[in-house]
């Protein structure tokens, strides 16, 4: 993501990407496109958009933990597209060691409400100190009542390089995220030929959606815990993700690198007796 088309965008410092976009309500449309395409888009934006830049650097890393019970809660909330349904994560910024433990509501017309708190880095891997957050998030929106009863353990690991652009005419953004890692448990799923563009808006469409519109992208379903998860486990429901997991995940083999688990020697010679 360090192209050219991204290095001649106009730089934004992050305070003012919050000040100017926080937008923590919002609608999110996503778009799935390659790789190869994004430098034309970037050409596109130049005159529009600012990039987000930390010390010279626009393109950073992310890593994010799923939690979800043991029956998977979130997950079929998401397969059976309930009306209200939830996510629950900590994203970790790798190059800055920032982390947070986030709460994401998606309700009627598209709306996503994000409920964050501040969260250290060595705790990732676990909400037993941010139980009670969680708690009171969930019961707020009233989702799922009988949860907090239920543990949460990590699901899947998600990992890619995101940039950010500002678009200050409609004060929406815009990640590009890039080199994009599923892994779950032994199973690890790398997709690096194609981006996942989001735009965050209030509500109206922003200049990217007009302009992926234009060349006949359309927004798709995607999500990354839920569309993650069903290509890695192929006995989940996946009705709201199929068209999308079998255009970009699942149609050309050379283009989704899977990689399994090697068995042990005791593990072979007992499938074997």
């Amino acid at each position: 993501m360090n192209a050219p088309p991204l290095a001649t965008l106009a730089p934004i410092a992050l305070a003012e990407v919050i000040d100017r976009a926080a937008l923590q309500c919002r609608v999110d449309r996503k778009y799935v496109i390659a790789v190869d395409e994004l430098p034309h888009l970037l050409d596109q934006l130049t005159p529009y958009a600012r990039v987000l830049d930390i010390d010279g650097e626009r393109s950073f890393r992310y890593e994010s933990v799923y939690f979800d019970t043991p029956c998977l809660a979130s997950y079929h909330c998401a397969a059976y597209r309930r009306r209200r349904r939830f996510k629950i994560r900590t994203r970790t910024y790798l190059d800055s060691a920032q982390c947070w433990l986030e709460v994401k509501i998606s309700g009627a017309r598209g709306r996503v409400t994000k409920h964050r708190l501040p969260y250290l880095a060595e705790d990732r891997r676990t909400v037993r100190s941010g139980r009670g957050f969680v708690n009171e998030v969930l019961d707020r929106e009233l989702i799922l009542s009988n949860l907090s009863g239920s543990p949460l353990e990590p699901v899947l690991v998600t990992s890619y390089r995101r940039s950010t652009l500002l678009l200050p005419a409609t004060a929406s953004r815009v990640t590009i995220d890039t080199g994009l890692t599923w892994q779950d448990g032994d199973q690890t799923l790398r997709l690096p030929g194609i981006a996942v563009v989001e735009t965050k808006t209030s509500s109206a469409p922003s200049l990217v959606d007009r302009a992926l519109w234009q060349r006949g992208t359309r927004p798709v379903r995607i999500s990354k815990y839920a569309t993650g998860l069903a290509a890695l486990r192929l006995d989940l429901p996946d009705v709201p993700w199929r068209r999308t997991l079998r255009r970009h995940f699942r149609a050309d083999p050379s283009s989704a690198l899977l990689e399994l688990p090697v068995p042990t020697r005791s593990e072979q010679e007992a499938s074997c007796a």
